[in-house]
């Protein structure tokens, strides 16, 4: 049964950016979803009473301190519409939260070696999401569908690649893979990218990983650039920004300009077959006066509204797009913002809890970082593993409360496999093994 539970919970971290593989079953169930429940399930056969970390408990403490904010914003709902989407939100929601805690227990008493295997499959399971996006962009410059020919077989639905618009004819294609939106591809792959650099850098000089993950950066720049997304260029700017305090010394470094130099050589190759191409593309992206950066802006001119009529525990869980659906015409209309639909959904209560959660999050990715300082004074060779680790989550988790100001991923799977594995940083590699 243990064996089960493992496989399960690796699988679930590698299928979190697979948004794309779910089913119309008593709502919208993804793969995610079902793999989530089973490891749950799991979890509890195979989990004997005893003393959990302390940072599972509190992460328990932070999901009752939720679930109050989102039952009391019960009370503002509107129609039964609105009551329907309170539901769907919360109880994906609470599949979320739990599988955080219960993966924070799982990886800590699992110990060191079994973290490296859960963020292995986590990150191959982006690098896989990414290498998708390819295949699917080659096959639609082609004329094909790869999300019909691929997915809709097994899923039942209709999905293709993002098209942003045509060129004298010739079409421009997003790659949003096995995600919702070309966005969202973006703003995921800035973790593994911020995450696994550092580790890269700080290798041993013939290490057996130092060229396969140099390939993989290289590989995840290229894929980075092809989504087009600004929201992941300013998640990627900012995380590396932190990144260039503790590793300036590493970015005329061979090591650094590998992976580097290698994705402008495959970029610039493709750019200069299609220059005319690519200046029309790069030139609609810099612009920041369109109706879709409008869109992205004017969204934040909801929130005054919201607080002057439900301060508190805003309109209720996931209904932004039930109370503004007089005014955009969609039925699923997001905010495009992840602190929109944080303020408007829960108010100033909720806001003022997930701040404080976010708070704590950085709290022990600090003291991660304290850990990596203390492994050094001690040489002990694990400091090579821990700061760059620790580095990296704070890299990346600030460059996807970044990205988050224009796009709203911090609400999905990945994100809550990610505070996890941040969170056990410190738990794991605080016990000598």
């Amino acid at each position: 049964m243990r064996r089960i539970a493992s496989g399960l919970f690796l699988t679930t971290l590698f299928c979190v950016t697979f948004e794309k593989i779910h089913w119309n079953a008593i709502g919208t169930v993804s793969i995610a979803d079902v793999l989530a429940l089973l490891f749950l399930a799991s979890f509890v056969a195979v989990t004997a009473r005893g003393r959990a970390p302390r940072t599972t408990a509190v992460v328990i403490g932070f999901l009752a301190v939720f679930l109050v904010v989102y039952l009391a914003g019960f009370f503002d709902l509107s129609d039964t519409d609105a009551r329907a989407q309170w539901i769907k939100g919360l109880v994906k929601w609470l599949i979320h939260f739990a599988f955080l805690g219960a993966a924070v227990a799982f990886m800590a008493r699992r110990g060191q070696q079994y973290f490296w295997r859960a963020l292995g499959w986590f990150c191959a399971g982006m690098a896989a999401n990414a290498l998708y996006g390819v295949v699917q962009l080659l096959d639609a410059r082609r004329g094909g569908n790869l999300d019909a020919t691929l997915l809709s077989p097994i899923t039942g639905g209709s999905s293709q690649i993002n098209v942003y618009g045509a060129v004298e004819g010739a079409k421009v294609y997003r790659p949003n893979a096995l995600t919702g939106d070309p966005n969202h591809l973006g703003i995921m792959l800035i973790v593994p990218l911020l995450v696994l650099a550092p580790l890269y850098l700080r290798l041993e000089r013939g290490h057996r990983l130092r060229v396969p993950l140099a390939v993989l950066l290289g590989f995840l720049l290229v894929v980075e650039a092809a989504t087009l997304s600004r929201s992941g260029a300013l998640g990627l700017v900012v995380g590396g920004l932190v990144l260039a305090v503790p590793y300036r010394r590493f970015l005329l470094r061979r090591e650094f300009l590998y992976p580097v130099v290698g994705a402008l050589v495959v970029l610039g190759a493709v750019v200069l077959r299609s220059r005319h191409f690519f200046s029309v593309v790069l030139k609609s992206r810099v612009q920041t006066g369109g109706g879709s950066e409008n869109a992205h802006f004017q969204v934040y001119d909801f929130v005054p509204q919201v607080l002057h009529s439900h301060p508190l525990f805003g309109l209720g869980l996931n209904t932004f797009s039930v109370y503004y659906e007089f005014v955009t015409g969609k039925s699923n209309w997001g905010p495009h913002s992840y602190y929109v639909a944080l303020i408007v959904e829960t108010g100033l209560v909720g806001t003022i809890v997930f701040a404080a959660f976010l708070f704590w999050l950085f709290v022990r990715l600090r003291v991660a970082r304290a850990l990596g300082r203390a492994l050094t004074a001690a040489r002990d060779p694990l400091a090579a593993r821990v700061r760059p680790l620790a580095w990296g989550f704070t890299a990346a988790l600030l460059g996807t409360l970044a990205s988050n100001f224009f796009y709203l991923t911090m609400q999905f799977y990945y994100f809550y496999a990610f505070a996890a594995l941040a969170l056990t940083v410190p738990v794991v590699f605080a016990r000598s093994e």
